[in-house]
Formats: structure tokens, sequence, C-alpha cells
């Protein structure tokens, strides 16, 4: 059994760890706002729109050429973002210009490419 996983087959062996690990713990709701915000990264469309916004400011109509999908598709994602906190958005006049909303998201972006390309 050389394939198989090592298994810990015993009740708590250093105590005082787990309650110092427990102790640092945040709550559950907070790990389900976690959960929720990675969920948003995992469509490849909404990470490349977040990289077409990391660069520059951008309405729906040249995210739709930049990413070669529908007004529909983009509207439809940047709304998911919008949800997310993850973009915002100004109007000029008819048109909309997107942007990521701080540089937490730019932060994110950029360690996740860096731990990709480890």
């Amino acid at each position: 059994m050389a394939n198989q996983a090592p298994v810990c087959d015993c009740d708590v062996i250093h105590q005082d760890v787990v309650d110092d690990v427990q102790s640092q713990l945040l709550p559950r709701a907070e790990y389900n706002h976690l959960a929720a915000l990675f969920k948003l990264f995992s469509d490849p469309t909404r990470v490349k729109l977040l990289s077409a916004l990391e660069c520059h400011e951008l309405c729906v109509c040249d995210l739709a050429v930049l990413l070669n999908v529908t007004k529909s598709a983009v509207s439809h994602q940047l709304k998911v973002l919008r949800m997310g906190k993850l973009v915002t958005y100004r109007r000029d006049g008819q048109i909309v210009y997107y942007s990521l909303a701080d540089d937490h998201v730019r932060t994110l972006l950029d360690m996740a490419r860096e731990h990709v390309h480890e």
C-alpha cells in the first residue's frame, strides 16, 4: 500500500497547538464569505475581466471585444463581480466604465498569478 496516504489513527497529540490554532480561527460566517469570494475567481471569464480592468477602466463594449464574448455575457459577469464588490463603475453620459473596486482586488490577482507561476 505504498500509494496510500498516511493516516493518523489517534486522538489529539498536541493539545496546546490545537488550542492555539482554535483560538485563531475565524467565525464560520467569515469562512463562508471567504469561500464566496474565491468562488468569484472560479470562472475564467471573470478572471480575464478582472485582469483587463487591472490594466485600464473599460466599458462593456470594449470588454466584449477584448474577451471575444457577447456584451450580454460581459454584463452578466460584471453584475456578479459588482455584487461581490470586486468591480465598481462610473457613468459618463450613456457610457458606463468599469474598474477594479480597490487595490485589494489587484493584490489578489497579483498573488494568484505569482502562485500559479511558481
